[in-house]
């Protein structure tokens, strides 16, 4: 047990892993093949699962603060340990209402979102009557630079004119996805960080359309799928944007920072499964006269990930503890440092643990493969870890300029 973690936390973890052993582990593959031969429909397991998880109190169990009946009151390091082990399995998140973006939305529609808001949207995906979706990256720019989005979001009398593109939209082809939140453009001539604002967008409003689907190294995540979509004078009360003109990139910030805690430990229960898999394959096979267990490179490769792990969570730990007790904005370094270093890891251990598998590990026998093809997308969400490692390195060189503890004396001859 972490120095991080609490006793409500672990209480909480062993619910939320009973609940996957006795519930989502047996029926893993059997959802996956449905996925892929049904892809517009759900299991017929999911909603009866979470409906038995929110009867069991295991519901959106990531709002860091009490939300009335509908949070659990965890912090940001409690939900985080029960994030590693949801993230053991992609669609488990769901079951407890806790899956992205339908997180980052409510966040949003909690903070920042007017009364009507939060009558019509928030607490509708908070008792898991709908999901929803955020439309951020286009295809036409480089969107790891926010300030590149080009989509438009004009005012015309009582209504905002939505125009653009977007691509990478999870969850709209989702059957209960009824809202999305867009990001675009209300002032193209304001200074660079006060052009984008976020806008309330109804699905089914005229002038949307939901275009082609979207693989993910040939893989389609069904039923929700990644779209892309097209925004053709789509009209919207003006009481649908969040927070005023201009406030977009401060609205995602607030989005983002314990949104990338949770896909940081959500990767960590990805790597942790990927690496019990090797482990119990390095248990079972022989090649050459000798058990895979008892050779050095194997042994290395477990050791290796063993520490890369416990290294991960660690610096996980420390992010969302620091989130909970100064805030996101004070725990910038350490969520940058979790993109650049925790979030490739989960990739980087499931590689390794196919390549111990051999061919079974990169067929749909096991779900080291699905596990792989999540754990890679991963690396480009909330920002690539290229654009973090520039902004972190960029933060720290220029602190220590003015920094007074640092000893700058150097030695000669």
């Amino acid at each position: 047990m972490s120095i991080y973690e609490t006793k409500k936390g672990q209480e909480y973890k062993a619910r939320v892993k009973n609940f996957m052993d006795k519930y989502i582990y047996p029926i893993e593959h059997e959802v996956e093949v449905f996925s892929r031969t049904n892809p517009s429909e759900l299991h017929p397991q999911i909603e009866v699962l979470k409906a038995k998880a929110k009867a069991e109190g295991l519901w959106n169990l990531f709002m860091p603060v009490n939300y009335g009946e509908y949070s659990a009151g965890l912090t940001n390091v409690e939900y985080a340990v029960l994030a590693e082990e949801m993230g053991k399995i992609l669609w488990a998140s769901e079951i407890f209402n806790c899956n992205a973006p339908d997180t980052g939305n409510m966040e949003v529609f909690a903070k920042y979102g007017s009364d009507e808001h939060k009558e019509k949207y928030l607490n509708p995906l908070l008792n898991g009557e709908i999901r929803s979706a955020f439309l951020m990256t286009e295809p036409d720019v480089a969107s790891s630079d926010a300030r590149n989005i080009q989509t438009s979001i004009v005012r015309d009398g009582d209504e905002y004119v939505i125009n653009g593109r977007k691509w990478w939209s999870s969850n709209v082809r989702h059957p209960n996805c009824q809202v999305y939140i867009v990001m675009g453009k209300t002032d193209p001539d304001a200074s660079s960080y006060q052009q984008q604002s976020m806008i309330v967008l109804p699905a089914g409003t005229p002038g949307v359309t939901v275009g082609r689907k979207l693989a993910t190294l040939n893989a389609f995540d069904n039923p929700g799928c990644h779209c892309e979509m097209h925004l053709d004078n789509v009209r919207v009360p003006a009481a649908n944007l969040i927070l005023g003109e201009g406030r977009g990139f401060e609205i995602a910030q607030g989005r983002l920072g314990p949104g990338r805690i949770h896909h940081a430990m959500r990767l960590i229960g990805v790597a942790q499964r990927a690496l019990d898999y090797m482990c119990k394959r390095a248990n079972e096979r022989n090649a050459f006269g000798k058990q895979f267990s008892e050779m050095g490179v194997i042994r290395q490769l477990v050791a290796k990930s063993y520490c890369e792990i416990q290294k991960a969570r660690q610096l996980t730990l420390m992010t969302a503890y620091t989130i909970d007790q100064e805030g996101a904005k004070a725990a910038k370094d350490l969520i940058s440092a979790l993109k650049i270093s925790v979030i490739p890891l989960g990739s980087k251990i499931v590689d390794d643990a196919m390549q111990v598998f051999g061919g079974m590990g990169i067929s749909n026998d096991i779900p080291l493969a699905t596990m792989y093809t999540h754990a890679r997308a991963m690396r480009y969400a909330d920002g690539p870890e290229e654009v973090h490692a520039h902004q972190l390195g960029r933060n720290l060189l220029k602190r220590a300029l003015t920094r007074p503890d640092i000893d700058t004396q150097y030695f000669t001859p």
